[in-house]
């Protein structure tokens, strides 16, 4: 059973080698795409029980993923929310948990981590 996955991240090139990535290596299935804040918070508005994991970037070209993160705190139990930047500083981990992320992890080197953090989700997710 593959990991339903939305992305918000703007980048382009980080987006497509992020899929690839997270499709070869952790069986993570992409159900959507967001560039912007807005995007992401209509389509989880209008897809509340269509993911499992939410990737999130911080800096969005339009808006911020700190926002959608916030937005995300009423999710159903067992959808996990994962932030994944360039700025995973040790004060932007702390705002992301109190905002209601599950994970954190820095884009540059912390991608082996992401896998297993949705490795582990995928096999909670055929347990239960």
């Amino acid at each position: 059973m593959a990991l339903r996955a939305y992305i918000v991240e703007d980048s382009p090139t980080i987006r497509d080698n992020l899929i690839e990535t997270l499709e070869e290596l952790a069986e993570v299935q992409p159900v959507g795409l967001a560039e912007t804040e807005q995007e992401a918070r209509r389509w989880f508005s209008q897809n509340a029980d269509g993911w499992d994991v939410a990737v999130v970037d911080l800096f969005l070209r339009q808006g911020t993923g700190l926002r959608v993160v916030e937005a995300l705190r009423s999710r159903r139990h067992g959808q996990k929310v994962i932030v994944l930047s360039n700025h995973a500083t040790s004060d932007m981990r702390r705002r992301c948990a109190q905002l209601g992320a599950d994970a954190v992890f820095d884009k540059s080197t912390e991608i082996d981590a992401l896998l297993d953090y949705c490795v582990k989700a995928r096999g909670e997710l055929e347990a239960a």
